[in-house]
């Protein structure tokens, strides 16, 4: 190996979570994310909600009937799924076991209750991070600038945002979005921390070795 040019070091993928309150950041913080980091891929969900004119299956969402979406659920090929406003939606386990052994890392943007389905099926290849707003007020200021809301509405967004948050435990990392720079910052270290941990690097005992016997 020449002076100068890294090793090729094998690495095996991992899946990041990313989770939050509404208004807490997890959308922007997502997007820029997959804009700066080419190994990161969106995990595509299946769903049975109808298609939009500007979706296109594969990309926005693998669409399906709910007869084959149950099909599915009755196979084992879901890391995790549920029922959102009358719709099922649920991550397909194939596309992301071929994703981590390609060594490419995969995107979840699920809540508290898909994270715990996926861990239960790949805990080892789980890296789980909760974005938090900086202060009660500010998530309620957050959330009533997104649109003319009734009092009602917020409140309601309020209730559901302190539900979520008790599960701020049940993650490794949490991070305090105060700033946007800085909390984009903090996961993109973690990212990096990960994807440098032992067991993910897989051809580490050949690169050591040849070190070892060199000379």
């Amino acid at each position: 190996m020449s002076k100068g040019h890294p090793p090729r070091i094998q690495r095996r993928g991992l899946l990041l979570v990313l989770s939050s309150p509404s208004g807490a950041g997890k959308t922007t913080i997502s997007r820029a994310l997959l804009e700066r980091d080419s190994n990161l891929t969106l995990s595509v969900s299946a769903t049975t909600r109808p298609k939009r004119p500007n979706e296109l299956e594969g990309v926005h969402y693998f669409f399906k009937d709910q007869a084959g979406f149950d099909a599915m659920v009755e196979k084992g090929e879901f890391l995790e799924y549920a029922e959102v406003f009358g719709h099922s939606y649920g991550t397909p386990k194939a596309p992301v076991e071929k994703s981590l052994a390609d060594g490419k890392d995969v995107l979840f943007d699920i809540d508290w209750q898909g994270t715990q389905q996926v861990a239960a099926a790949m805990s080892g290849d789980l890296v789980r991070v909760f974005l938090l707003p900086p202060s009660h007020e500010e998530l309620e200021r957050r959330l009533r600038s997104r649109a003319q809301d009734s009092e009602e509405v917020v409140q309601g967004r309020m209730a559901k945002a302190a539900s979520e948050m008790e599960h701020w435990n049940e993650y490794e990392y949490v991070v305090i979005n105060v700033d946007f720079d800085r909390c984009l910052a903090d996961v993109e270290a973690i990212l990096r921390a990960e994807r440098l941990k032992r067991v993910r690097q897989t051809n580490l005992d050949a690169f050591v070795g040849d070190l070892t016997s060199e000379g």
